[in-house]
C-alpha cells in the first residue's frame, strides 16, 4: 500500500514529537535491530529511527533497509533520522486512522 501525499503529511506530524526508538550504531543494522524494529512497529505503527555519525549508513539507506526487510514505508528522512509506518496486526494496539483522499 503506497501512501497519498496527505497521509504522509499526517504522518510527519504525529512523528514530529515522537523520540527516536531504534538506534543504528556500528553495528549498523544486524538481525536484533531488525528484531527490534519489527517488534517496535508491531506496538506502535509509527516508530523514529536515529543513526549514529560511527555507523557505516546514512539515514535514507537505513530507512530504505528497514522499509524493504520488514514491508514499511518510509515517512521521512531528515539528518540523521528517519521515520517509518506499517499497519499493525495486533488487535490490541490503537491503530492510527490514515486520511483518505
Amino acid at each position: 500500500m503506497a501512501l497519498s501525499k496527505k497521509q504522509i503529511k499526517q504522518l510527519r506530524a504525529l512523528a514530529n514529537h515522537l523520540n527516536p526508538q531504534i538506534i543504528v550504531g556500528k553495528n549498523d543494522l544486524s538481525d536484533a535491530a531488525y528484531a527490534q524494529a519489527d517488534e517496535t512497529l508491531e506496538k506502535h505503527e509509527l516508530v523514529k529511527c536515529t543513526v549514529l555519525d560511527g555507523s557505516g549508513l546514512d539515514a535514507k539507506d537505513a530507512a530504505q533497509h528497514l522499509a524493504d526487510r520488514l514491508r514499511a514505508q518510509v515517512v521521512q528522512v531528515i539528518g540523521n533520522r528517519c521515520v517509518i509506518y506499517r499497519e499493525t496486526h495486533d488487535e490490541k494496539v490503537t491503530k492510527i486512522i490514515l486520511v483518505r483522499e
